[in-house]
């Protein structure tokens, strides 16, 4: 059997802290920062307020996902809290669209002004901040003005001294800008910042080399002076990834799809300690709490179904609608193993967030199935369908065209629903006779 199982790990060369269990590591933060003057803030971009989640037909577990994006915002606060931050910077994409609900908007505004620091958001190409954009909104405006003090959202390409800090904010003010948003740094005059205060970049958009090449909301970070920025706080990208000592993507603070591999590291905002023209110091920090797994397998017999669950079982342990998971099976089962793949479906169905199935093993009789079959004197209907779909699929059973393989997978279910009648059959007479 072959088993290949993805999640969202996060970096071995940088542990992460949970949320849920950071006074410790807190405690320990608190007495280095006391009296440090060291900036630090927690970098995180793509929170994506208010994503539909269509392909999610369960409308109480889409309602779920949604819920726990919000949700997320409430643990970074608790971390900003527990650690005393200057700042929490937002490097785009706060909201999903320009549509997302007022009720939900006013919700996440009342999360935000629950973080104890500054709130740093520059707009990104879901919520662009130019004309028809979501901060453009007459209520979300009234909403940030009435419920946040503490956000302030950048919407000019002008450096800001924040917390000790000079940010360099770079907007997106369009969805699809063929001009880099970051332009305006190249022809920056950096001798005018002050010459003490780390400089942070806060940039929403692509890097080329590293992801898509499509020529729209590009970012060159190689085109500014590596002695003049100390920190480069990167969205767009929804997976943890390091650019070079000094930028990162944060990716996104609450999974949002099936991790690809092993290095898809979702679930986190980075904590970031910054000091003018000294390698920035980034940690993890760990923020989701729905977890999403991906397991490829073959199944071809018994006890490649019984790894099968044991493998999901360390996945998912005991944990009820907290889990996410796309099954892709390959392989080769006899029917009664077949039906009991089956049921382990039906009850992770019930036991998860949201099953995903592509591919499913091929189910052929045993040379014991069939006979059993052939040999139902007391059933001359089940014997005979049998016997003439054997026939078909040893007729079929050379050929490799795709009309050949769709006819075969059709009378291989065929067998499959006749083994499930014979079953059900066995059991309403031992029910009866009981």
């Amino acid at each position: 059997m072959s088993l290949r199982s993805k999640q969202c790990p996060v970096s071995a060369v940088l542990p992460p802290i949970s949320v849920q269990k950071i006074s410790r590591e807190a405690a320990a933060w608190s007495l280095n920062y006391c009296s440090a003057t060291v900036p630090r803030f927690l970098h995180t971009a793509d929170w994506q307020i208010g994503k539909p989640y269509h392909w999610i037909e369960d409308s109480q577990k889409r309602a779920r996902l949604q819920q726990e994006r919000v949700n997320a915002v409430s643990r970074i606060a608790s971390a900003a809290e527990e650690l005393n931050l200057d700042a929490v910077m937002v490097a785009g994409d706060l909201f999903d669209s320009s549509t997302v609900a007022p009720t939900i908007v006013m919700e996440v505004m009342e999360a935000i002004a629950s973080i104890p620091c500054p709130v740093i958001v520059i707009p990104g190409n879901h919520d662009h901040g130019g004309a028809g954009g979501i901060w453009q909104r007459r209520d979300v405006k009234r909403q940030m003005q009435e419920r946040c003090p503490n956000l302030k959202l950048l919407l000019q390409a002008d450096p800001q001294v924040i917390g000790g800090m000079v940010l360099l904010p770079c907007p997106l003010l369009r969805q699809r800008d063929s001009r880099s948003p970051a332009d305006w740094l190249e022809a920056l005059d950096w001798s005018s910042l002050p010459h003490d205060q780390p400089r942070v970049v806060l940039a929403h958009g692509s890097v080329q080399g590293f992801g898509t090449e499509d020529q729209v909301n590009q970012l060159h970070p190689t085109r500014w002076p590596n002695d003049q920025v100390d920190y480069i706080a990167l969205g767009d990208w929804h997976a943890l990834t390091q650019l070079s000592p000094h930028a990162w993507y944060s990716g996104t603070p609450e999974p949002d799809r099936f991790p690809t591999s092993h290095k898809d590291q979702r679930s986190q905002a980075l904590l970031v300690e910054v000091e003018r023209q000294h390698p920035p110091e980034v940690t993890p920090i760990t923020t989701g709490l729905m977890q999403w797994h991906t397991i490829a397998a073959k199944v071809s017999s018994q006890t490649d179904l019984q790894r099968l669950k044991q493998e999901i079982e360390s996945l998912v342990e005991r944990r009820v609608g907290r889990d996410l998971l796309r099954l892709e099976l390959s392989g080769q089962l006899s029917f009664v193993d077949y039906k009991n793949l089956l049921e382990q479906v039906q009850v992770l169905d019930q036991q998860l967030l949201h099953l995903r199935i592509r591919g499913m093993p091929q189910h052929r009789p045993e040379p014991g199935e069939f006979e059993a079959f052939l040999q139902r004197d007391d059933a001359p209907l089940i014997q005979g369908i049998t016997r003439q779909l054997a026939d078909e699929l040893k007729h079929n059973n050379g050929s490799i065209s795709d009309q050949t393989n769709l006819e075969r997978s059709m009378l291989e279910q065929a067998m499959v629903e006749l083994h499930r009648i014979v079953l059900e059959e066995a059991t309403d007479q031992e029910a009866s006779c009981g």
